[in-house]
């Protein structure tokens, strides 16, 4: 008789988790009940704080960080954790534009603090290169909120009509359906597998074509194909590279973070820590190749709706009164609560669209001479770039072709594939 192999013991499965336990940052389970329980950095950063003493910068960010980990909300098969950054939006939005209302000095105040806060995270956020949802909670909040304020307090008024609600809803939800799409994959430059990572024939034919010296910007490439994962240290910054082809294709470069050579036009972004190809700039979301077209619908759609928003919100609150005059002359707005209110959320919503009007307007002007806001930077910087009408438009004449063929080119982004035969080398 054959011999019966022995199967190994299979592990034992681990229990499931109810929807108040978690898996937490330190592989333990955990409740969340025990959101403040031994939590030692907490604890000590009272303490100091209690006692007048200063609390260590290190200590504060081990704080937040234990605060993140713990925030959670029950869900099936385990809580869930939520992010931090969208939290204060939803709280302290409705609270300062509420204060704003009672004061027209208030209103002032509130209204001139919330942009600078807002660029001061930005700022902040940038500079660390974090990535947060800060943006897009405030963002979308303020359509929720101002679109709340708007059925509460402006259409029981009896002014608007129901074709006019129709028509601001639809472009809010407009908005939403272009926001969606601009949230979308940018265009990522594919990682490719580990087994993909010899040079094809191809290949090195393109990139040997001068001559049988070592490709610059490759770091520990070799004539056989091969190349090395790891960068040298000075290679941690881009190295940009001639490409071999036509001087129409520009440039390439070899990025050591994502370890691969990506094509003229594409950029590493920081705070995605990815490449992406014709990349323009980070906000709420990157915007590259494959979203550009879905980010400017979804700024021109939300200007076209923020505008006649305010128009009828105006026209309701101070009905003797054009547009334009009502803004800055209103008189009796603030005699009742409602009126006050309104006033400021319109307020506030032509500060958001006067910002992304500037936003819309510049983008435009990029697209209308075939530049992206990533290469406009790089062209202050290095001083490459033509600066016309007080630096409002850069041109660095390096892909212009004209008004209509750098339109029509912006118009077909995406739609056709582009072959770039270097740019999966790893």
């Amino acid at each position: 008789m054959k011999p019966v192999k022995k199967t190994k013991a299979e592990e034992p499965e681990l229990e499931p988790l109810c929807c108040c336990e978690y898996i937490d940052r330190n592989g333990e389970k955990n409740h969340v009940a025990a959101c403040l329980c031994d939590c030692q950095d907490l604890d000590e950063g009272c303490d100091r704080w209690i006692t007048c003493k200063s609390v260590q910068p290190e200590t504060c960010e081990k704080i937040m960080d234990t605060i993140s980990d713990r925030l959670r909300i029950p869900w099936l098969r385990g809580a869930k954790k939520v992010n931090i950054s969208i939290l204060p939006p939803l709280f302290l939005l409705p609270v300062f534009l509420r204060v704003a209302s009672w004061h027209f000095l208030l209103g002032a105040v509130v209204l001139t603090s919330l942009p600078v806060l807002a660029l001061w995270y930005y700022y902040l956020t940038h500079r660390r290169k974090e990535q947060t949802l800060f943006f897009l909670s405030l963002g979308l909040f303020s359509l929720g909120y101002m679109y709340y304020v708007f059925l509460q307090e402006v259409v029981p008024k009896g002014r608007v009509g129901p074709t006019r609600l129709a028509l601001l809803s639809c472009g809010l939800l407009l908005i939403l359906f272009a926001l969606y799409r601009a949230k979308k994959n940018p265009g990522y430059l594919r990682n490719p597998a580990p087994n993909d990572r010899a040079l094809s024939g191809s290949q090195l034919e393109c990139l040997n074509r001068k001559g049988p010296e070592k490709p610059k910007g490759f770091p520990g490439a070799d004539l056989s194909g091969g190349l090395n994962n790891r960068a040298p240290k000075d290679e941690t910054k881009d190295s940009p590279r001639t490409s071999a082809g036509s001087p129409a294709k520009g440039k390439e470069d070899w990025c050591a973070k994502c370890q691969l050579v990506r094509p003229a036009r594409a950029w590493h972004c920081r705070i995605c820590g990815i490449c992406v190809r014709r990349m323009d700039h980070h906000c709420v979301c990157c915007v590259g190749e494959s979203n550009h077209q879905a980010f400017i619908l979804a700024l021109l759609v939300f200007l076209l709706t923020s505008i006649y928003g305010i128009t009828l919100t105006l026209d309701t609150i101070c009905t003797d009164r054009s547009v334009f005059t009502a803004l800055f002359y209103c008189p009796g707005v603030y005699a009742n609560y409602s009126s006050a209110l309104c006033f400021t959320c319109v307020w506030y919503s032509v500060i958001i669209t006067g910002s992304m009007a500037y936003i819309f307007l510049i983008q435009l002007i990029n697209i209308s001479y075939n530049v992206t806001e990533r290469e406009v930077q790089q062209a202050l910087r290095q001083k490459t770039g033509r600066r016309l009408l007080c630096g409002l438009i850069v041109d660095t004449g390096q892909y212009n072709r004209g008004f209509l063929r750098n339109w029509h080119q912006f118009s077909t982004l995406g739609t056709h594939p582009f072959h770039h035969p270097a740019e999966d080398i790893v």
